[in-house]
């Protein structure tokens, strides 16, 4: 009986707790669906106005129509993607080398590297600029792409940990049996880390889908705009269109639900396998 109290409780704590979490979600939904005018009422009004009637859907209609914000969500969408895709291929090589080969200044290298996740994107962003600025890559996708293939501390650490799991024998096997370093990566540590590429390349993807100070800085051109861009259009100095902001808003949160809803399944295989060795 007691046992059953408890457990009645806990569901309702979590319950409670998923709530809150989930309610400025459903606020920034159900607001989509409001008139401007109505989005601030007082008293408030929880049921959209617009909602059932022929102007359901103008909010983002106008988003779309006049803001072109479908455009901005291909740009980010591929060159975040190709982005991510930069992360796993750079922070797997890493991973690999630095959890089964032995070279000199591997541990000085890798203490480094994790180093780096201890200084801010404030401190290196000045420099960084002033590097791009001279390479000319200015008001391109370059500085929002090229990074990503250059280094990544977490995702190298956390690959590192997963291919130094691996069994030791089957690194063993393939040298015996010839197989050279690149032929070990992909043929025998890569097909076995499906779950952390996963949950890497929704890490990457979404940290770099919710960026505002690189396109910011890098992109001027209009036909250029990312997600992050695009929704400071409706925002200027004489207000904010609330109804389309949270219009915009809404879209920019789809393709990472989506993508979240799709690999769901390797983000809990590799969270209950991180600390299973084999």
């Amino acid at each position: 009986m007691k046992q059953k109290n408890a457990d009645r409780y806990r569901l309702l704590l979590i319950t409670i707790v998923a709530i809150l979490y989930i309610f400025p979600f459903l606020w920034m939904v159900s607001n989509s669906f409001m008139s401007e005018k109505n989005i601030f009422s007082v008293p408030p009004k929880f049921i959209p106005d617009l909602l059932f009637t022929d102007q359901m859907f103008d909010n983002y209609k106008e988003v779309f129509t006049q803001y072109n914000f479908g455009r901005y969500t291909v740009n980010s969408l591929w060159v975040y993607a190709l982005a991510a895709f930069g992360q796993i291929l750079v922070c797997s090589l890493a991973g690999f080398a630095l959890s089964t080969m032995q070279f000199k200044g591997k541990n000085l290298i890798f203490s480094l590297l994790i180093f780096t996740l201890m200084i801010p994107v404030q401190v290196t962003i000045i420099p960084e600029y002033y590097l791009f600025l001279k390479l000319n890559w200015m008001d391109t996708y370059l500085p929002l792409i090229v990074p990503s293939f250059l280094a990544g501390a977490f995702g190298t650490f956390m690959l590192k940990e997963f291919f130094a799991q691996v069994p030791r024998p089957l690194f063993d096997a393939g040298i015996i049996d010839g197989v050279n370093a690149y032929q070990m990566f992909a043929r025998i540590y890569l097909p076995q880390a499906s779950s952390p590429i996963a949950t890497l390349f929704i890490i990457a993807f979404m940290n770099n889908w919710n960026d505002l100070l690189r396109p910011m800085l890098y992109i001027s051109s209009r036909n250029l705009y990312t997600v992050t861009i695009a929704l400071s259009q409706f925002q200027n100095q004489y207000g904010v269109k609330w109804n389309l902001l949270l219009a915009g808003s809404v879209l920019s949160v789809l393709p990472l639900l989506i993508i979240f809803a799709f690999s769901q399944r390797y983000i809990i295989e590799s969270t209950m396998n991180s600390g299973i060795k084999g």
